[in-house]
């Protein structure tokens, strides 16, 4: 009988879990942290890629739109390390980022893809497949995703 309790319990246990697990994962955007700088260099430095990164940068460099296939908006920025990324937000999915400023600071969460530049993320966006954790951009304390 207390073998029976206790396996109740755990199940019980494991549900309540899940059930927390999956709300965080809707969520999820309110809870993540700024990836550490070292975990970004090293992503570089051993040219790693599909790692999930938070953190903010300032913007040094605004480039054209790549409209070959989905569109998205380009921009380099520079993190507190001097490492640069290149953030492309898919404005086929995403709100385009109006009238960013080279030296304005703008945070991000995505996907890190390793390149010879020093990166890029990209899903920046709402997975609208739920394949993909979504991303964002913020500037200006505005979100867009």
């Amino acid at each position: 009988m207390i073998k029976l309790t206790r396996l109740y319990i755990g199940i019980a246990l494991l549900f309540i879990f899940a059930c927390q697990h999956s709300n965080k994962m809707e969520n999820y955007t309110s809870e993540i942290v700024l990836t550490n700088l070292s975990t970004i260099a090293q992503a570089y430095t051993n040219h790693e890629s599909n790692i999930e990164v938070c953190q903010t940068g300032k913007i040094i460099a605004l480039l054209h739109d790549d409209t070959i296939g989905l569109r998205h908006q380009r921009f380099i920025v520079e993190l507190a390390n001097h490492q640069t990324l290149m953030i492309i937000q898919n404005i086929d999915i995403a709100p385009r980022i109006p009238n960013p400023k080279i030296g304005k600071e703008l945070s991000f969460y995505g996907e890190y893809e390793w390149n010879q530049h020093g990166g890029v993320v990209h899903w920046t966006h709402k997975d609208s497949g739920g394949k993909h954790l979504n991303g964002w951009i913020e500037y200006n304390g505005i979100r867009y995703e």
